[in-house]
């Protein structure tokens, strides 16, 4: 029977025909829009193009760019669901919340290799670094630095400060903070970074 719900001649949004993995293709093409134009250039758009699919149904399977980014890096975690349960609750706590989240999802080897594994390619593929830098700057810094109403430069220090403990626990493996409790380490950083973004302050235009 013909379907008289769609004119004649025009595709329906949707899968490719005779796909068998539209989330896949997807992901496989965000790779490929990523690594050519950056995270900032890239569109929901244009891969969409690229995966031969409607955006609607790129948007079915990844709510934002964001999450489009995450599944095709394989990041453990998602902006769009850990910012908001960072920022919520009491101003003063956040140093130890952000230091927990982090120490905590690290301590799980698989969340762990794939955040090491994005370090080390950030730090030597120089085009592999930009879109990493363009990812955390639009995704993670700008929107913990507009919740809380700080400058950058304060988010950005606290974010270095993180980088190098998980730097020198898991790939340097410097000792005793490699095998340090997650609760010491907790109690030794979260003043340092609470006092970089527990005080509220403009940010610059």
């Amino acid at each position: 029977m013909t379907d008289q719900s769609a004119p004649a001649g025009r595709r329906r949004p949707g899968r490719r025909p005779g796909s068998a993995d539209t989330r896949g293709e997807i992901i496989a093409a965000a790779r490929k829009i990523f690594a050519a134009k950056g995270f900032d250039k890239a569109t929901v758009r244009g891969i969409a193009r690229e995966a031969g699919v409607d955006p609607a149904l790129v948007h079915h399977y990844f709510a934002t760019k964001e999450g489009i980014f995450v599944a095709a890096l394989r990041l453990p975690v998602d902006p769009d669901q850990a910012i908001p349960l960072i920022l919520a609750g009491p101003r003063e706590e956040i140093g130890r919340r952000l230091v927990r989240f982090l120490l905590t999802m690290t301590a799980d080897p698989a969340a762990r290799e794939s955040i090491i594994a994005v370090m080390r390619s950030a730090m030597t593929n120089e085009q592999f670094g930009v879109m990493i830098r363009e990812f955390l700057t639009r995704a993670v810094l700008d929107r913990v630095v507009a919740g809380l109403g700080i400058p950058p430069v304060r988010m950005e220090v606290a974010f270095a400060q993180m980088f190098g403990v998980v730097l020198l626990r898991y790939v340097l493996r410097l000792e005793p903070l490699a095998s340090a409790d997650v609760e010491e380490l907790v109690d030794l950083l979260a003043p340092t970074i609470q006092r970089y973004l527990g005080e509220e302050g403009a940010a610059p235009a």
